[in-house]
């Protein structure tokens, strides 16, 4: 890709960049001064991955920034070199168009000790506002919302939209992703802030008037129904959704159709949706389900998608108490 055709927004400022890179490296990762530290990203973020690259230069002596064209799809594995140099880091940070969440080489790369998140589907302006929070704060708002699931055996989602869908926890476990990546081997997403679970069955409806892929950010008149049979979703209303998860199960089965996600935002500084589902589902008080693959978070579906769909104004109660959402 050639400079000409590269598209940076000119909405925002090397220095907005800047200081969300700073919040990456220092508050999220905790970069020390003598650890090595790679950002791996490729020919479409590479302004996101040089800020990150010249902050990093800054607070460790050996930074290195590896840059490869943008990945097939979500999930494709990175060219070999990439997964090397993942591998061998302390710290590393991935700004990439496709997805790298769940490949042998991130995994790989955290058995073997190095921590760090993928920002999968980044764009600038995404960038800034979701690395501009506390995250001492949105981990604090996570624990608090943890507190008040963990043990629950049944959680029951509403919304004014006809939302209405109880999902059985069964013996799966609830995880935080605070955006704090301290421990050796740790991994987030950033922006991060949310707390979900692969829940073992679901059954009723569920609404969603916030935000999804294809569409992005939805109209306010524009709402996506699904319904829900033992774990299961059997019914949707709307057809590029549809067609997506029958284009799956070509290759999977009814495995595509897998209820795979309940998740609760817990990132206060999000206080109104972009169409991003990367920073969507982490605004504070929003609930996300997701339909297909829960592999690489607690349960046992591996189909080549992940379909998450943000509901604006749910109301959440766990075993029949209504919870406190952050906001």
């Amino acid at each position: 890709m050639s400079e000409a055709d590269y598209q940076r927004d000119p909405a925002v400022s090397d220095d907005d960049l800047r200081d969300a890179a700073e919040t990456a490296l220092t508050q999220c990762l905790g970069l020390g001064s003598d650890e090595t530290c790679v950002i791996v990203t490729d020919d479409k973020r590479r302004r996101i991955g040089e800020t990150l690259y010249t902050v990093a230069s800054g607070l460790t002596d050996d930074p290195v920034i590896v840059r490869y064209p943008p990945g097939p799809q979500h999930g494709a594995e990175p060219p070999q070199p990439v997964a090397a140099a993942l591998r061998k880091a302390d710290v590393f940070l991935a700004p990439t168009t496709k997805s790298i969440s769940h490949t042998r080489a991130r995994g790989s790369a955290c058995d073997a000790g190095a921590r760090g998140a993928t920002l999968p589907g980044i764009t600038e302006s995404v960038f800034v506002a979701g690395l501009d929070a506390d995250y001492d704060a949105i981990a604090a708002h996570s624990e608090t919302m943890f507190e008040q699931v963990v043990g629950a055996d049944e959680i029951r989602v509403t919304s004014p939209q006809g939302t209405d869908i109880t999902f059985e926890i069964g013996d799966r476990e609830w995880l935080l992703d605070t955006g704090l990546v301290h421990a050796q081997g740790g991994f987030s997403n950033l922006p991060a802030g949310e707390i979900f679970v692969a829940p073992e069955c679901a059954t009723g409806t569920y609404v969603v008037d916030g935000t999804m892929r294809p569409h992005g950010l939805l109209a306010a008149d524009q709402h996506l129904r699904f319904e829900v049979e033992n774990g299961y979703v059997t019914d949707i209303s709307d057809d590029e959704i549809r067609e997506q998860i029958e284009t799956a199960a070509e290759q999977v089965g009814r495995d595509a159709s897998n209820l795979a996600e309940l998740g609760i935002g817990t990132n206060v500084g999000v206080d109104e949706l972009v169409g991003s589902v990367l920073l969507d589902e982490k605004a504070a008080g929003t609930v996300h389900i997701a339909i297909g693959d829960n592999a690489g978070i607690g349960g046992e579906t591996d189909a080549p998608l992940h379909l998450d769909g943000i509901l604006r104004e749910p109301t959440v109660f766990a075993d029949g108490v209504e919870l406190t959402l952050p906001r």
